[in-house]
């Protein structure tokens, strides 16, 4: 499933931090390795001088000098590539070129000129890429070859079913634990009816659904060989899914979450771009978003 995979940095800290985490998960895969820089053209017409564009492009070179390092130091091959465009699009393209499995990048990235970089990229590119986004957040731990216990929230949709197959193959990798999480959200299905609030049967129902969603997710992923745990969590207050994934994460010690960008709740409503945009701002482990589903 990851025969490739292409890694953005800017020079920042957590940029540098994405590329370790995903250099340990290309060795885990054996993938080939791509890693990528791409100085914005934004910040190539600021410049006010051929010396000063020669000195963003350096820092570029520089930049891929040290992911040359980390790599050799594990004995990992890589390919660098210095580029030039708008970041997401052009990390989307060149994923896209090469054919890659999965796109790493860091959150909350700083460009040469202090500004957000890889923050803002990070979305833009969930928003471009067809292909899976690995997001190391500023406050993941500096350990990266150890992801036992990893969550697949789902909604029931293709794209989850997809984010499922992709957290199976990583369980298979890592010899992880595979929790599959469907969160009630009681507020939301409330706002169909009158605001004397939801009958218990209809409650149940909801409970019922979600246990019949992780029910088949899990022998899905089970099938693949990982060992599987299921939950269904009610969430009454108005914080919704994306809460009850955060209380799941802390209260369980997720290491890592597989996810969908897109899908539907089991009212049919579009959340699951809501709730990863969510997820992705908040949470300190590292999270793998499939951005679109392959059905």
């Amino acid at each position: 499933m990851y025969d490739r995979i292409v890694i953005a940095v800017d020079g920042s800290d957590e940029a540098e931090r994405a590329a370790e985490r995903g250099l340990e998960f290309a060795r885990v895969f054996d993938a080939a390795v791509d890693v990528v820089y791409v100085v914005e053209w934004k910040s190539l017409r600021l410049a006010r001088s051929a010396d000063e564009k020669a000195r963003l492009r350096e820092c570029g070179e520089t930049v891929l000098e040290e992911i040359e390092e980390l790599a050799s130091a594990i004995d990992r091959p890589i390919t660098t590539e210095l580029t030039e465009g708008k970041p997401a699009l052009r990390i989307a393209e060149y994923a896209a070129e090469r054919d890659a499995g999965l796109i790493v990048v860091g959150r909350q990235g700083l460009t040469g000129f202090g500004k957000r970089l890889l923050g803002g990229v990070m979305e833009q590119l969930l928003h471009r890429s067809d292909v899976p986004v690995f997001v190391v957040p500023k406050g993941a731990s500096d350990a990266t070859a150890d992801y036992s216990d990893l969550l697949v929230p789902t909604d029931g949709s293709e794209i989850a079913a997809d984010a499922a197959r992709h957290g199976a193959a990583v369980a298979q990798g890592y010899g992880s634990t595979v929790h599959v999480l469907n969160v009630v959200d009681l507020q939301a299905a409330g706002g169909a009816f009158d605001a004397g609030g939801l009958g218990r049967e209809f409650i149940d129902r909801l409970e019922a659904n979600g246990e019949g969603i992780v029910e088949d997710a899990a022998t899905e992923i089970g099938d693949e060989g990982p060992d599987v745990t299921t939950a269904v969590v009610r969430m009454t207050s108005f914080d919704g899914i994306a809460a009850g994934v955060r209380e799941y994460v802390d209260d369980t010690d997720i290491d890592l979450v597989v996810m969908g960008a897109r899908g539907r709740s089991n009212l049919g409503r579009r959340v699951l771009g809501s709730v990863t945009s969510s997820l992705l701002r908040t949470l300190d482990v590292p999270v793998l978003v499939v951005t679109r589903s392959s059905r």
